[in-house]
């Protein structure tokens, strides 16, 4: 199998962490289109040096995490601001109108962290743990636990203030 066949793999088996930050980090379809191929170049460019010393997952949680953080702060020099898509804040697969509204209250409350907690909350909500957290974004693990901590008390501030 030669190297693109083996990269096409990865990613075609990841594509679901890409497309997670892509939606959490764009607000619209182009730019969420642009962001995935910005991410997948980047995990092109560094398939080659991926030496299997972390999961596949995390290697692609990192480099997709940075690139998105990077695109969004070279936005923000330009005064852009980077709300999460109405279209997803309008789908879920649930058709509980309680459920629905509870976790548009919830993308509110995410999409107003800052860049970086955005990350950490988005692994947190995928079950990731602390240790794992910590290898993605690049913080201690004491680190992670803290600003987790910090994040979960802004969304519970922020969703009790909305209810």
């Amino acid at each position: 199998m030669s190297l693109e066949d083996k990269f096409i793999e990865v990613v075609k088996e990841n594509e679901g962490i890409i497309f997670k930050i892509t939606t959490v980090y764009t607000n619209n379809a182009d730019d969420q289109k642009d962001l995935y191929q910005e991410i997948v170049i980047q995990l092109w460019t560094a398939f080659r040096r991926f030496r299997n010393e972390a999961k596949v997952s995390t290697w692609i949680y990192r480099i997709a995490l940075n690139t998105a953080i990077t695109r969004i702060r070279k936005e923000k020099r330009k005064g852009d601001q980077v709300p999460i898509d109405q279209a997803i804040l309008n789908y879920t697969e649930n058709t509980n109108p309680e459920f629905e509204e509870r976790l548009k209250i919830l993308y509110r409350s995410i999409e107003a962290l800052q860049e970086l907690d955005k990350g950490i909350i988005l692994l947190f909500l995928e079950d990731k743990s602390h240790e794992e957290i910590s290898k993605i974004i690049g913080l201690s693990v004491s680190n992670v636990g803290t600003r987790l901590s910090r994040i979960r008390k802004k969304i519970k501030s922020q969703i009790a203030n909305e209810q």
